[in-house]
């Protein structure tokens, strides 16, 4: 990952390891599974991943807004916006120690060696 985020390609590259597949195919999988959570929405569905986490739209009433260049008075028209909330499975997760990376030998611990005395 590159400066604490990671990009669709780097999704799709992590996809292709994992499973032992192109990085084509991969990229069919990613871009398919994206544009299904997207036309669900579009049709005004929820999608529950299981362990993961849900989408879902709220609606945004029609609003005045302010022109912040001009001061302005505008009316913002109503919208619909995507949110996830995150599942219980994956608050735990994220929120869990790390385990040791897989390479590293055992008896190694990713922690500082003062931390490690007895």
């Amino acid at each position: 990952m590159t400066n604490g985020s990671m990009t669709k390609a780097e999704l799709v590259e992590e996809v292709s390891r994992v499973s032992d597949l192109t990085k084509k195919h991969s990229e069919v999988i990613v871009d398919t599974v994206f544009k299904s959570i997207i036309d669900a929405l579009h049709r005004g569905e929820k999608i529950e991943l299981r362990g993961f986490g849900s989408f879902r739209l709220r609606k945004r009433e029609p609003r005045k807004g302010r022109n912040p260049k001009t001061g302005d008075k505008v009316d913002v028209p109503p919208k619909k916006v995507p949110y996830f909330k995150p599942g219980k499975e994956l608050k735990e997760l994220i929120n869990k120690e790390p385990a040791p990376p897989a390479n590293a030998p055992a008896g190694e611990t990713n922690a500082p060696p003062d931390a490690m005395a007895v």
